[in-house]
């Protein structure tokens, strides 16, 4: 193989001479919003608390964004997807099925709860599971369903409920990375029961450094959400004693504060991003001989909080390791790995049939059941996550498909 000395991984220049800009998310919206509950609090005396007013306005604003229900904030997308499963009160040792390319977030709260993960493949050349892999994990056992849209990229949820209500179960949309993604105009988070969002910082949109909201479209759902999410207290129910065993997911006001003013920002941040993955596909990034653009549905809009690109190692004289090595090394910011977001294959899970719940007597299902999901390993095998920045142009545009391109010429095989 040739030495391709003009390539940065063997010292050459770099295609992306100068730094690429950060997300520059907060500005002085944010800091003026916590500078006045700030002084609010100065003036009056009290310290600001939780469940308070600015709170109650996310929520609503929220639930707008959504398209009309309700949301109740928590403290981050992980306690999201526990309040939602918490809120649904399954029966111990029931199973779930959740997708196998998903934060170790969205996996541990189905254990925290008792109840037994059983991981979906996803569908070929992609991150998502579909609803072929969701039925053929379905059994009596079956609690619910939590479904992952991955990377801005909805999974073909339409498809998912209707298994869902062929078998009559309750489906959690687990949204932490598709803020504002939709199928035929309707947004993720709002098929099934619930909708578990993440509002991390790094996300679409935050609430600071932490945070979450749980979105639903009846009041019956929101106020068992309400209850799971503030230690069972008894929300819209006679008494004054707590009524289900949870943990405190409190969203505070601070940062329901922030995330009234990101909130805001979204719809441009997603256009943003959008207006950049366009302006690639215009620069050709398409017509590369060693990358493949995995096609979307027409229905379906793409938030991009990355890119999943495929790379077509039959065109490569070299792995798909070492053609991302050297478009990193040009300065390409990627995850060119995502095997992290597989909780499936570490260790905690290899050896679970040791542990609470799957050892308990009371399941009756097989604990030692191998998910061996062979698409999502070789989907994981095939793509690479490219950072999409609402803050690039032209110019940030311009030069990474100039160390595409470099590497494209230097390393095909045609």
């Amino acid at each position: 193989m040739k030495q391709n000395s003009e390539l940065a991984i063997n010292g050459g220049s770099k295609a992306i001479d100068f730094a690429l800009k950060n997300r520059e998310q907060f500005n002085e919206a944010e800091k003026s919003a916590v500078m006045r509950l700030f002084d609010e609090s100065i003036s009056s005396g009290q310290a600001f608390g939780y469940n308070g007013p600015e709170e109650a306005v996310f929520c609503k604003e929220f639930a707008e964004f959504m398209g009309g229900g309700y949301a109740d904030g928590v403290n981050s997308g992980t306690n999201a997807v526990y309040v939602a499963l918490r809120a649904l009160e399954l029966p111990p040792f029931s199973e779930v099925v959740v997708s196998a390319i998903t934060d170790p977030g969205g996996i541990m709260p189905i254990v925290m709860i008792g109840c037994i993960p059983m991981v979906a493949d996803t569908m070929p050349n992609s991150y998502n599971i579909g609803p072929e892999q969701v039925e053929a994990l379905i059994t009596p056992r079956t609690g619910a369903i939590v479904v992952a849209h991955i990377g801005g990229e909805p999974a073909d949820i339409e498809g998912i409920m209707k298994v869902a209500a062929k078998y009559k179960l309750p489906v959690i949309e687990d949204c932490a990375q598709s803020h504002g993604a939709s199928i035929n105009g309707k947004k993720v988070g709002s098929f099934g029961s619930y909708g578990a969002f993440s509002l991390m910082f790094g996300k679409h949109f935050c609430t600071g450094g932490q945070g979450g909201a749980v979105f639903c479209q009846t009041e019956d759902l929101y106020w068992r959400e309400r209850r799971a999410a503030d230690r069972g207290k008894p929300f819209n129910q006679s008494g004054h004693t707590n009524t289900i065993p949870a943990i405190n997911c409190n969203l505070d006001e601070i940062h329901a504060v922030i995330g009234r003013v990101q909130l805001g920002k979204l719809p441009s941040i997603i256009a943003r991003k959008q207006n950049f993955v366009q302006m690639l596909k215009d620069r050709g990034i398409g017509e590369l001989a060693t990358i493949e653009i995995p096609e979307l549905r027409p229905e379906v809009e793409h938030v991009y909080w990355w890119w999943r690109l495929r790379v077509n190692t039959d065109n490569l004289t070299v792995s798909k390791n070492e053609y991302c090595a050297a478009l990193q090394a040009e300065g390409v910011l990627m995850n060119p790995d995502y095997s992290a977001a597989m909780p499936f294959t570490f260790e905690w899970f290899q050896q679970r049939w040791e542990k609470y719940p799957w050892n308990n007597p009371q399941y009756h299902g097989d604990s030692r059941v191998e998910f061996e999901c062979p698409n999502a390993k070789a989907s994981i095998k095939k793509h690479f996550n490219l950072s999409i920045n609402e803050s690039w142009g032209e110019k940030e545009a311009d030069a990474i498909m100039r160390a595409f391109h470099k590497v494209d010429k230097s390393y095909r095989d045609l």
